[in-house]
């Protein structure tokens, strides 16, 4: 390591020290969203820098491009982020992904940015190796710029409103591209009904990351086996039977993509395969649990009080992305157990 040559800022010291008092920042070491960087991020923008995008829980305050852009600049995102920020925020404020539970829960409910079609490579995203790691400045900085809008415009502050009894590091930046061009599958926005072209963002309500390793399985369902057993965990318990909130999200390497591929398994089929095993005896959870779960059950149509509890209702409900680089350590992301699904949003 060798020592920055330029000599330090007075000025921007100062304004770690505000932003943090005012309880904008998220901690880390902040850009200060001084006009001129702003009016750079807003760039085509400018012009309707006060029209309103969406509605954000939990205040359900107006958020717009000029919001977007000073939490952008603050997040360090370049001019040309902005406009998936902007599509994930749209996505967060669908109904149905249902930010205010995810944004005043007391679990470490995370929001997973996860970016398609060909603008991710033009931006510099990174689908490859490390993908949900750090050292790329798009990946990290786009999902850090939407956590503070999250914070400073929707109104989720820590300990304020959100009031994760924990939190988790994702709560700093989830985002990743997804490998399309390692797959041999259909991406993410095109099963969701976009064109390849299309550049897509779609959000996830996620409750944390389970590390996937098997070296040795020599067949589909033998990989299939060992992802279901991983996204068998207790403490994802939610509600209506499911484990989570029923659209677990599976990261496969391309490495183990192409296998399943030249084992003639489509990306339906695995999660068939997936589904079909990912199933939790009752048997296994406390007598508790069992009982706190046979009383929500108590009357709930289409619900059986005895059955397992299943990963997802459908086995469609589960969604696999491909991304990273060489090797076969793949993911479980579990979905936020208190009711939510993804949104997708095209760039416009």
């Amino acid at each position: 390591m060798q020592l920055w040559p330029g000599r330090s800022d007075e000025q921007w010291e100062r304004a770690q020290e505000e932003m943090i008092a005012t309880g904008a920042g998220d901690g880390l070491p902040i850009v200060p969203p001084t006009a001129d960087r702003v009016e750079r991020m807003l760039g085509a923008h400018a012009g309707h820098a006060d029209a309103v995008i969406c509605q954000l829980a939990p205040l359900f305050a107006p958020v717009t491009w000029r919001d977007l852009a000073i939490n952008a600049v603050m997040a360090g995102c370049k001019p040309e982020y902005l406009g998936f920020v902007a599509a994930a925020v749209e996505g967060l404020a669908d109904g149905d992904f249902n930010l205010v539970g995810i944004s005043t829960t007391t679990g470490s409910a995370a929001t997973l940015v996860i970016v398609n079609g060909p603008g991710a490579i033009r931006i510099g995203m990174n689908p490859q190796a490390n993908a949900l790691g750090p050292g790329n400045r798009a990946n990290a900085t786009i999902g850090r710029a939407v956590r503070l809008v999250l914070q400073n415009v929707g109104g989720a502050k820590p300990g304020e409103i959100d009031m994760a009894t924990l939190g988790q590091p994702a709560k700093y930046s989830f985002c990743l591209a997804e490998n399309e061009s390692a797959s041999p599958w259909d991406p993410l926005h095109v099963e969701r009904g976009f064109a390849r072209t299309d550049d897509v963002v779609t959000v996830v309500g996620t409750s944390g990351i389970v590390e996937v390793v098997d070296s040795c399985s020599r067949s589909v369902g033998e990989l299939a086996q060992t992802f279901a057993q991983s996204m068998l965990i207790a403490g994802t318990v939610g509600g209506a039977g499911l484990l989570g909130g029923g659209e677990p999200l599976v990261v496969l390497p391309p490495e183990q993509a192409n296998f399943l591929h030249q084992a003639g398994c489509s990306k339906a089929q695995f999660k068939q395969a997936i589904w079909e095993r990912a199933a939790l005896p009752l048997e296994s959870l406390s007598t508790s649990v069992r009982e706190h779960l046979a009383g929500r059950a108590s009357g709930v149509p289409g619900v059986d009080p005895g059955a397992p509890l299943r990963v997802a209702q459908r086995a469609e409900d589960i969604m696999i992305v491909v991304a990273g680089g060489v090797g076969i350590k793949a993911a479980y992301i579990p979905t936020w157990g208190g009711s939510t699904r993804a949104s997708s949003r095209k760039l416009s």
